[in-house]
């Protein structure tokens, strides 16, 4: 990446122009839009998603915006993807899949150049394994140090999911990802074990492959009684891949729970020595103290 120097030359460079935005470029905005449904969507990215003049989002993403009008049904909708709203403004709506990630990267910078905004959309939050890294990557290796990049936040599965459960994240805690696609399952172990040393609540993501081998590194570590939430496509009620569930069980029966580890959208929420269980007349929830402090201490 740039160096100090060259970071200070590029923010001087884009400040000479009204605000900080090379003339007549658009913005490149990756957005995260959470689980995707309206209610757990940020004012923000609706605001940004509404008014790009391009929406690069996967089906299922398109889907989840067309549920509150963030975009125009399919539709009215034409085969160029070209959206018309009452108002005459037009949005070019472009499916994103996985194996198009570099092509639309660069689709979008030269959308940008041509005074273009972009909306990138990414479910949960872009910066937590989602696409902002790609796009800085690909801007650095087309050098594409024109492009006004802004990172739009979103609630990722490690906040939705502890919602649903109550508040196991009181408490230090760390992600770790399962998927070994882009680093070794050696590392992945290392990073497993020394967060179960630490004490930290884990959420797992990626669960869809690995996970009953990260459960058992973490049991070599924690005590088997240790509580772990199971969370499905949390916040997305039956709109998700599987349909938003939850299941409180133990460390060490956590792989005996298969059937509750559906895909992508599960998670896993494991807890430290110190997370307990909080029951009311209708549910259990998870809760991790602060610390060892009273309530007179708040």
């Amino acid at each position: 990446m740039s160096s100090g120097d060259e970071v200070a030359e590029t923010e001087t460079s884009a400040d000479a122009t009204a605000g900080g935005t090379p003339d007549g470029h658009g913005t490149l905005y990756v957005v995260g839009i959470g689980p995707g449904l309206p209610d757990h969507m940020t004012k923000r990215a609706k605001e940004v998603i509404e008014t790009a003049d391009v929406v690069i989002a996967s089906s299922l993403y398109q889907e989840f915006l067309r549920d509150d009008g963030t975009l125009l049904p399919e539709e009215e909708t034409d085969e160029d993807g070209i959206a018309t709203r009452e108002d005459g403004f037009e949005q070019q709506i472009v499916r994103s899949t996985m194996g198009r990630q570099i092509e639309l990267a660069r689709a979008a910078f030269d959308h940008v150049r041509d005074g273009k905004d972009v909306a990138h959309v990414s479910g949960g939050d872009p910066s937590v394994y989602g696409k902002s890294d790609l796009i800085f990557k690909m801007a650095e290796e087309d050098d594409a140090t024109d492009i006004p990049i802004e990172i739009v936040p979103g609630i990722t599965a490690a906040l939705g999911g502890s919602a649903n459960v109550g508040a196991p994240l009181c408490n230090d805690f760390c992600t770790v990802s399962l998927s070994d696609k882009w680093r070794g399952w050696d590392e992945i172990e290392e990073k497993l074990r020394a967060a179960a040393v630490s004490d930290f609540v884990i959420v797992l993501y990626n669960c869809w492959r690995n996970y009953e081998k990260a459960v058992e590194i973490v049991r070599e570590e924690r005590t088997d009684d240790a509580y772990v939430a199971i969370v499905n496509d949390a916040g997305r009620a039956d709109a998700g891949r599987n349909g938003e569930s939850k299941h409180i069980t133990t460390l060490g029966e956590a792989v005996d729970h298969d059937d509750k580890v559906s895909g992508m959208g599960t998670s896993l929420i494991i807890g430290n020595h110190e997370t307990e269980t909080w029951r009311n007349d209708d549910r259990t929830y998870l809760v991790t103290p602060r610390g060892g402090r009273d309530v007179d201490d708040f």
